[in-house]
């Protein structure tokens, strides 16, 4: 019997049909194993995941290999954005056990969860072959089957964590650019080579640092490229080769969010027209594609459809004129420069520059983008992870302010009541939801640190109290359930479900690692509210980013960028005045534009609201006149009550 059909997570569901006897994680499925007396075949992966989708169709849609699955082993599916926790133990596991890892995720357990063989895909003759060989050892040489699981936990619970040591120092900063620019490709951006990630965490370090160089050229080249949906926005998972042509069509929502906050950023320190047009389409895609009917934001949407990886994206020169008739396809082509081909022979579009006429330019994409929406679309993954949406929430909030877009702020103040009315329980977050309904899976602490830097965000642009005040609970329950005793963060709370491991990974991955991710919301709280507590904490997390800088800055980019904003202050700015005076918004807007690493803003109309924070203790009106304060450590330089006087103020920081 298959037991995923009533599961919230839309991976899960694909595979209710399976004829494969499925079961969700829980105690339900370990319990089975021990009655049975067989192993647990684990299966990780998600729903935009290519490979996932090939094995599921190769292997768990064909009879044979489920009845050997289900003869032999108790089969657990497991979608890694419900369950990080569970994805992030074994795959430390699969890693030390082959030196690689990916998804979809194979592992084999003894029915106490111990793994014992551990793998990725696996073509269908090679899965049979591998799923009787577990059956054989595990009925003929049990002993060496669970040696070897023991042997495996212990060495994963005896690994050393990063040690710890001080709040980095400039020079620390100084070297991590260093280790950035030793792997820079100066023609074509990005570090390293194919595949190349969106590295949004170390641009966001380098933007805040002042490096220019690395941070222009790799946001244009991916802006440019085929990562880059020229047609509707937004930007896939990452790309196959070196120059950004040709990507991996998946789109995910922490990609898009992380990468809008960049661009709005980016566009602030250089005034870049490409860092505004791609801030705004790319908000605009997570508007128009992965917003929900409840106003949260879906995890992702395929790289396949009609069985297919990019079909939904790719042209081919004949389909160009096809749509735009043989004038405007020629044109097309030379445009997008349709040359960079797909694994199909099927070109992908970029922009390697803007034509000189942008109103056709305009006319085109807007011809193949109707176009395009009669094609069969990718699928979309719905639930909506509570810190994806955090990183939607901070980067809407900021992209809709900079540019005078309400309505983007209201997406993120809608988002953010989703999160709290459907998210919230007892005091502290659960990890997902599905058409307004909550999951089952606690929140891990990424989920508590990107939704407070969210709100913090949002409480910035909106001066909404009720969102500094959720930001500060979710921060305490940080402090008091997921320290590590030594100035570190586990990845789970100290009650949370117990794995043969506590999950603890203070390096960034496709998102900022949930302490640093902790750290830049401790540290912006800390700033607001004056809590030496949450600042001591905030800084005491920061402790791992020099054990990476010099060496492996890209796995510490949000760190680093914390480190930046904790060196310089952070900058704090009290704007206070009626808030539908004219002279209120522009002081708090010119705030809101100044390019200052880890800038937070108070906005107060100076009533004294008993939930606002400490930093508006004691700023009033300037002669009747809305002002604002400047200040570090809650010592503020003179008032200042026009936009010009604050302007200087910020420049000469």
């Amino acid at each position: 019997m298959n037991r995923l059909k009533d599961a919230t997570s839309p991976y899960l569901q694909q595979h209710a049909d399976n004829p494969v006897d499925w079961h969700p994680w829980g105690e339900e499925a370990f319990a089975e194993a021990r009655l049975r007396d067989v192993p647990l075949l684990i299966s990780v992966g998600y729903s935009a995941c290519h490979w996932c989708h090939v094995m599921a169709h190769e292997s768990f849609e064909d009879p044979d290999t489920a009845r050997l699955m289900n003869e032999h082993f108790v089969n657990v599916k497991v979608d890694r954005e419900e369950r990080p926790d569970v994805d992030a133990v074994y795959m430390n596991a699969t890693q030390a056990m082959t030196g690689q890892g990916g998804w979809p995720m194979t592992v084999f357990a003894t029915p106490e969860g111990h793994p014992f063989y551990c793998g990725t895909y696996f073509p269908r003759p090679q899965f049979q072959r591998l799923l009787a060989g577990v059956h054989d050892a595990w009925a003929g040489e049990r002993e060496a089957v669970l040696s070897q699981g023991s042997k495996v936990v212990e060495a994963l619970n005896g690994s050393a964590a990063l040690p710890m040591g001080p709040l980095p120092t400039e020079e620390t900063l100084e070297q991590a650019v260093r280790n950035l620019r030793e792997s820079f490709d100066a023609e074509r951006g990005g570090f390293g080579g194919a595949p190349k990630f969106p590295p949004s965490m170390a641009l966001e370090f380098l933007l805040r640092s002042g490096e220019r160089e690395m941070s222009g050229t790799t946001l244009e080249a991916m802006a440019r490229g085929g990562l880059y949906d020229q047609l509707g926005g937004g930007f896939a998972r990452y790309s196959v080769d070196a120059a950004w042509v040709v990507p991996h069509f998946e789109k995910m929502l922490y990609d898009n969010a992380l990468l809008l906050r960049v661009y709005t950023h980016w566009w602030k320190a250089a005034g870049e027209p490409l860092a505004r047009r791609v801030a705004l389409e790319t908000a605009e895609w997570m508007l128009r594609e992965l917003r929900t009917a409840e106003g949260g934001f879906a995890s992702a949407l395929d790289a396949d459809s009609e069985g297919e990886e990019g079909r939904f994206y790719v042209w081919s020169p004949e389909q160009l004129r096809e749509v735009l008739g043989a004038d405007d396809g020629a044109w097309a082509a030379e445009v997008f420069e349709v040359t960079g081909t797909f694994e199909h022979g099927t070109p992908v579009l970029q922009l390697p520059e803007d034509p000189a006429d942008i109103a056709r330019l305009g006319s085109v994409r807007a011809r193949l983008l109707a176009a395009r929406a009669r094609r069969v679309r990718p699928g979309r993954d719905d639930k909506v992870v509570a810190s994806w949406n955090g990183l939607a929430i901070a980067a809407l909030a900021e992209t809709g302010t900079v540019f005078d877009r309400p309505d983007l702020v209201e997406a993120a103040r809608t988002a953010a009541a989703l999160v709290e009315d459907v998210h919230m329980a007892g005091g502290r977050l659960l990890r997902t939801s599905r058409d307004g309904r909550a999951g089952a899976n606690a929140g891990v602490l990424d989920d508590h640190a990107n939704v407070a830097e969210g709100l913090i965000a949002l409480y910035g642009v909106t001066g909404e109290t009720r969102w500094f005040r959720l930001a500060g609970s979710l921060l305490d329950l940080v402090l008091d359930r997921f320290a590590d005793g030594r100035g570190g963060f586990y990845d789970t709370a100290d009650d949370a479900e117990r794995l043969f491991q506590r999950p603890q990974d203070s390096t960034d991955n496709a998102t900022p690692s949930g302490q640093y991710a902790a750290a830049g919301a401790l540290l912006s709280y800390a700033a607001l509210s004056g809590s030496t507590r949450h600042r001591e904490a905030a800084h005491a997390a920061l402790g791992t980013v020099p054990v990476l800088a010099g060496g492996h800055a890209r796995f510490a980019g949000w760190g680093l960028a914390v480190a930046r904003a904790a060196l310089d202050g952070p900058v704090e700015v009290a704007v206070v005045g009626p808030p539908d005076d004219p002279r209120t918004r522009v002081l708090h807007r010119e705030a809101l534009l100044a390019d200052v690493p880890g800038l937070v803003v108070a906005p107060g109309d100076g009533t004294g609201d008993a939930g606002r924070p400490a930093l508006l203790e004691g700023r009033g009106l300037v002669g009747g006149a809305p002002a604002a304060y400047v200040c570090r450590g809650f010592a503020c330089r003179l008032p200042v009550t026009t936009p010009e006087e604050l302007r200087e103020q910020l420049a000469s920081r």
